[in-house]
């Protein structure tokens, strides 16, 4: 069976609903969703973990320090929770994701 992890970015424009993909191989299932901000974000990994069998999670570099809390806190350490780091992320504005979500 294949490993299933979650990368979840953020965007202002982002929708779980519409922006989201599925790459799989024969050994890793990588689901890519989009997400507004830290709690729809959460809401998306609640759901990843208890209805698609979500088994990790990496976020983006917008996650700030709060932000992958309230993701470890949203799947209640059920699953492990990885980030890429940006403590300035370029793509917004050169500012961490806890000063804006």
């Amino acid at each position: 069976m294949a490993f299933k992890f979650a990368f979840i970015f953020l965007s202002p424009d982002g929708d779980p609903e519409k922006y989201k993909a599925i790459v799989s191989t024969p050994s890793v299932e990588a689901y890519i969703v989009s997400a507004k901000n830290y709690e729809e974000a959460g809401k998306v990994a609640k759901k990843l973990v208890e209805e698609e069998g979500i088994e990790a999670f990496e976020l983006c570099g917008g996650f700030g320090h709060k932000g992958v809390v309230k993701i470890v806190e949203a799947v209640e350490g059920r699953v492990p929770v990885g980030a890429i780091r940006f403590d300035n992320h370029p793509k917004l504005d050169c500012k961490s994701g806890d000063e804006i979500f």
